[in-house]
């Protein structure tokens, strides 16, 4: 009931017409509801048949509760039923996350989620719609489906989400990926992750391979923006600390180091692997580099959700600077999505 509106299940229709039209005849697609008690809309049904699976889209309506456990597992079953060998198995959520009914424990969910990506099959989560959304839930439960999650508020963003970055969506070309950096104190004084709060990963979780961790879509493309102080900067925001590692009790670790910045280390499994592969790569210490059009935007973006919680560290840094920035490296936008970004941010100051 909760989905009865044209920003959800109208747009939920809308997306899904997209996927349809980007199928051909190896690839099979089910439609499964769950409106208080679970259902099947549409058998699993060949996508060049589109007449057929376009008719069924066209029927779903919203109504009733939302006993949304029960739907996963109806979906997960036809899956395993019609699993693909060698191909992509998926099962795709689209809803607000508002589940109310039946197995609604996070526990029990993620733990059906689990079981069934050893099999094989992943889990994508599709958000839509205001007011009772649920995204963190929805976020969980793709993290756990070895899957990804995305928010969708306009056909535009679909897609971006379902046309143009199909095979970043759907297609995972490594998982379990853990990054771990560590800053040569010798350079670097203090250092902040902006983001990325709840994927952070214990140390001592970063060589073990049972821990579960994200996933990456081909050609797909990650950013991680980290804050840094340069040692010996009048901007720290800490003291000095007597025992703490720093720059007076590390010459030993650091000598022939000086000219480095920081190491990265990356572990991975392939799809089919249990096992992880490792490789590091030494970031060095440059006098001045210039930052590509990319880095630049990220930047704004990341100084934009700095500005809406609260502009903690930003100081003197605010929305004319940030406007400046992001309109200097919107750069070649052929989907607009940048601009996009840049209407958000005039909003924003203008509220």
């Amino acid at each position: 009931g909760s989905m009865q509106s044209p920003d959800k299940l109208g747009l939920v229709k809308s997306s899904l017409k997209l996927l349809v039209s980007s199928m051909n005849e190896d690839d099979r697609i089910a439609l499964v509801v769950y409106a208080g008690a679970a259902g099947v809309v549409l058998e699993s049904t060949p996508g060049d048949d589109k007449l057929k699976i376009l008719t069924a889209l066209e029927s779903l309506t919203a109504g009733g509760s939302t006993n949304g456990g029960a739907g996963i597992e109806l979906a997960y079953r036809m899956a395993e039923q019609h699993l693909i060998e060698g191909g992509i198995n998926r099962v795709i959520i689209a809803s607000d996350g508002d589940m109310n009914v039946g197995v609604s424990s996070i526990e029990a969910l993620t733990e059906l989620i689990k079981h069934k990506r050893e099999k094989g099959i992943a889990l994508t989560t599709l958000a839509y719609g205001t007011g009772n959304l649920n995204y963190s839930l929805m976020e969980q439960l793709a993290d756990v489906g070895n899957g990804n999650a995305a928010y969708i508020d306009t056909l535009n963003e679909a897609i971006n989400v379902l046309v143009e970055e199909m095979q970043s969506t759907l297609f995972t070309i490594a998982k379990d990926v853990k990054i771990q950096i560590e800053f040569n104190p010798a350079t670097v004084s203090e250092y902040r992750l902006i983001g990325y709060e709840n994927r952070l990963l214990r140390q001592e979780d970063f060589l073990n391979d049972k821990i579960d961790a994200g996933e990456i879509g081909s050609g797909q493309t990650l950013t991680a923006l980290y804050e840094i102080t340069p040692t010996g900067s009048a901007s720290a925001l800490l003291t000095d600390r007597r025992y703490g590692a720093g720059p007076q009790t590390t010459g030993a670790q650091t000598s022939g180091r000086d000219n480095e910045l920081a190491f990265v280390k990356i572990r991975y499994k392939m799809p089919d692997q249990k096992n992880s592969t490792v490789f590091c790569a030494t970031v060095m210490n440059e006098e001045s580099v210039q930052a590509s059009e990319n880095i630049r935007f990220a930047t704004a973006i990341a100084g934009f959700g700095q500005l809406l919680q609260g502009a903690t560290y930003t100081k003197e840094w605010d929305y004319p600077q940030l406007l400046e920035l992001a309109r200097n490296s919107r750069g070649d936008d052929e989907q607009g999505y940048r601009s996009e970004m840049i209407q958000l941010v005039e909003l924003a100051s203008a509220l």
